[in-house]
């Protein structure tokens, strides 16, 4: 059976409230083996714990999200630490900057990025990046801080420019596939995919959000990050089979912690 990872979702969002138990087996019967479940505001990191730790597959990661600094209260570099010690915590993040919505708190966004890099530098677990009409800033600071000290990162349903595709491609990076790119009109951003090195693309859902055709419009779940690897191996000229191959490696290589055994 074709098995991929949904390398970014929300299951404690209560979208799947209902369900959960469902959906989980659904994305398993889909061959989706493993999930990444994102903890967006550190005061709700125990049910997304709880989670993680309720379903084998799942496995989670935790951070402030740009659009909700200036309302939560700023995390340290200890704090996130702290949480990664738990056998089932794989990422840092997601942080980033998001200038589309929150501009007004740009500075705080800086700030609470920076923190995140640094977390990533000291655990050796990955960044996880939303990045949304910020590209010159976030490309700066990713880059100044690499130079610092070396980190992994993935760019978290990557939808940006190709320049800042390429910037974090310089620095190793990773870029996420979300159903963005298997929208009818989502040709450009397949484009900036298709130039990208095979070896550094993930797939996600980022569900509930953006789900993809044949279920666009509808809540999205991570069973269907099958149609977007499905849409990814079309970019890349590759069967199912042998792209998703790929994918697990991409996985396994970044999110090293949370490899099978």
């Amino acid at each position: 059976m074709t098995v991929i990872t949904d390398s970014h979702c929300h299951l404690d969002f209560p979208d799947f409230d209902e369900e959960r138990d469902a959906v989980v087996e659904r994305a398993v019967a889909a061959g989706v083996h493993r999930m990444v479940t994102i903890c967006t505001r550190l005061r709700n990191e125990p049910a997304v714990r709880k989670i993680a730790e309720t379903y084998a597959p799942v496995f989670y990661a935790a951070g402030v999200h740009p659009m909700s600094v200036a309302s939560e209260p700023m995390t340290s570099v200890d704090e996130l630490v702290k949480l990664s010690q738990h056998p089932k915590f794989v990422g840092i993040g997601e942080t980033g900057l998001d200038y589309h919505y929150t501009a007004e708190s740009a500075a705080v966004q800086k700030q609470s990025l920076v923190t995140h890099i640094h977390a990533a530098q000291e655990t050796g677990l990955p960044l996880i990046i939303h990045a949304r009409d910020a590209d010159a800033d976030m490309a700066d600071i990713l880059s100044a801080e690499h130079r610092n000290k070396e980190f992994g990162c993935v760019m978290h349903c990557f939808s940006s420019s190709a320049e800042l595709a390429k910037a974090t491609l310089d620095l190793g990076f990773y870029l996420s596939m979300s159903g963005i790119t298997a929208f009818p009109k989502s040709s450009d951003l397949r484009d900036i995919f298709a130039m990208a090195p095979i070896d550094r693309i993930l797939v996600e859902t980022d569900s509930p959000y953006l789900a993809p055709p044949p279920h666009r419009g509808k809540r999205n779940e991570p069973a269907y990050s099958m149609f977007t690897a499905q849409k990814g191996a079309e970019v890349f000229g590759l069967d199912i089979d042998a792209f998703a191959i790929q994918l697990e490696q991409n996985f396994d290589r970044l999110f090293s912690k949370a490899v099978l055994s």
